[in-house]
């Protein structure tokens, strides 16, 4: 059995899921068919700001916050809106879509590049409160 990098399970999970660029992303800014998830940390939320309407659910808890059978489900993501995960790069939201997928999630995708692709695209953010 060959040990896996973090650098080839984030490949295998780009092969999986759909990534979207940030100027597809940010088309989708403010459209109730989608849930945008910063699966960032705290300190990298108030260091940078978030996506506008994003939830923050950190990449450590994402299994317990999905799963609806958890005392840490967030209901936001079970509402069938379809979710756009982001990170600060793009690593964590493709892990993260891809363990999504694994959990039943349809249409799971990821911003490519994450937050910083997003920044230097001008996306819009908000600084949360």
């Amino acid at each position: 059995m060959t040990n896996k990098g973090f650098k080839e399970l984030v490949a295998e999970a780009n092969a999986r899921i759909r990534t979207l660029t940030p100027d597809e992303a940010s088309r989708l800014v403010g459209d109730d068919g989608y849930l945008f998830v910063d699966v960032r940390d705290r300190h990298e939320l108030e260091q940078d700001g978030l996506i506008p309407g994003a939830v923050n659910v950190s990449r450590g808890m994402l299994e317990f916050c999905l799963d609806p059978e958890s005392p840490y489900h967030v209901e936001a993501l079970s509402s069938g809106r379809k979710l756009v995960f982001y990170c600060a790069s793009g690593g964590r939201s493709a892990l993260a879509a891809a363990r999504a997928a694994d959990m039943g999630v349809t249409d799971a995708c990821h911003v490519g590049g994450g937050l910083k692709a997003w920044k230097e695209a001008s996306g819009p953010l908000e600084h949360p409160q």
